[in-house]
């Protein structure tokens, strides 16, 4: 009996996962990507923060969201596409490098965006990471089946619209407002076509596993970008209480909303395409606003030290405005098609307040306490059925 021979070139053939697939956890491979993606993340919101600490608040936060437009889309692409057709072997795992490559160019250009409004570097590391995509697609039309068709539509559509994003950098300045609001429509108006055409087969707890991770990621982006303006800033402050209360402050936020994220789980979010489209797109909101909350209390901080030049209580509306964008996100993708009544009036409640903090006379302190209203109301309303699995879970040896 002979033995059976090897894949050629050591390949495996790229053809649609099981959508059932027992077991299916994050790899190593997409684990990195994420960190090399929070390097991009972290510099925005760097970017972001000498913004409004100058008082430039509306380009801050129109550069912040194109930018984050553009490490979004190519993060949830190449997520979305790995759940569908992850292979492992080394040539997915080449062009995956590459898309990493694409995401540094992208990064070393995220600061002449926002001082000069020039998007060119940023613009050729996102059609490398775009083109890598392409490559992927390319392949997963090679095996004959039903998806050779949305894979050769996925390919297509996508070599089109980076060809339109490279013509661009050649018209003037004043048209790139139209142009970018073009070219991001187009951008997501391809998947919409392209599973329309046969549809691609997600893995629903690998999808919602992935997007929960990138956000424990960029929350923990914040977290310590928050703390070590913290420290630097103990140099500086005339007093410690403020900066304690920053701190309290920080470490409340973050803990509330992977309390707020992590309520319920997300798998039932992505049944169906109309579902699974509006969770994805959807959770941009989510990340660009988990990666501003850092520049938000850094902006509190320099007020604290006398460095800003916004003052409260508009100062206060750079963190504010991220935690309730974050909160009214989770709650419309996840909580609020599964959550009883209680849940859905406490925590959009909880958004708005936490919105309109800075209007009260101590901003800091209602703040936690709006959020800590809001984790008691979950804990006091989690379904029974997920009580039981975390327990079981959580007295697991595996973890």
């Amino acid at each position: 009996m002979t033995a059976p021979s090897a894949p050629r070139f050591r390949l495996v053939p790229m053809r649609p996962r099981d959508p059932g697939e027992p077991g299916r956890t994050a790899s190593n491979l997409e684990l990195f990507f994420d960190l090399v993606f929070v390097v991009a993340v972290s510099t925005a919101s760097v970017q972001l923060h000498h913004q409004l600490t100058e008082a430039h608040v509306l380009n801050g936060v129109l550069v912040y969201a194109v930018v984050f437009f553009g490490i979004w889309w190519a993060w949830v692409n190449f997520t979305w596409f790995a759940t569908s057709f992850d292979t492992g072997d080394w040539l997915y795992r080449l062009i995956t490098f590459v898309q990493m490559g694409g995401v540094l160019i992208l990064a070393s250009g995220i600061e002449a965006a926002f001082e000069e409004h020039d998007f060119s570097v940023i613009v050729l590391g996102y059609v490398l990471m775009r083109l890598a995509v392409v490559a992927q697609w390319l392949r997963a039309a090679r095996p004959p089946g039903s998806t050779r068709r949305v894979a050769v539509t996925y390919a297509a559509g996508v070599t089109v619209v980076q060809a339109l994003w490279l013509a661009g950098l050649v018209l003037p300045a004043a048209a790139l407002p139209f142009t970018l609001i073009v070219l991001i429509a187009a951008e997501l108006a391809v998947p919409v076509v392209a599973e329309r055409r046969g549809g691609t087969r997600w893995h629903p707890h690998h999808l919602a596993e992935r997007h929960g991770l990138f956000t424990l990621i960029v929350l923990g982006e914040s977290l310590l970008a928050s703390a070590n303006a913290i420290i630097e800033a103990l140099h500086e402050a005339d007093s410690l209480g403020p900066l304690i209360a920053i701190a309290a402050l920080t470490l409340t936020v973050t803990a509330a909303l992977w309390w707020i994220y992590f309520w319920i789980p997300h798998r039932a979010a992505t049944d169906g395409l109309g579902r699974a489209l509006t969770y994805g797109y959807g959770h941009y909101f989510v990340f660009a606003a988990a990666g501003a909350l850092s520049a938000g209390i850094e902006v509190e901080i320099d007020v604290i030290t006398g460095r800003s030049e916004l003052h409260p209580p508009g100062a206060s509306f750079a963190y504010t405005v991220p935690i309730a964008v974050f909160i009214l996100g989770v709650w419309l993708l996840a909580i609020r098609p599964e959550a009883n009544r209680i849940v859905n009036v406490v925590v959009p409640a909880g958004a708005a307040f936490v919105l309109i903090d800075p209007l009260f006379p101590v901003p800091v302190a209602l703040a936690t306490v709006f959020l800590a209203v809001v984790v008691v109301v979950l804990v006091w309303q989690e379904p029974k059925t997920d009580q039981g699995k975390r327990r079981a879970r959580d007295s697991s040896p595996l973890r």
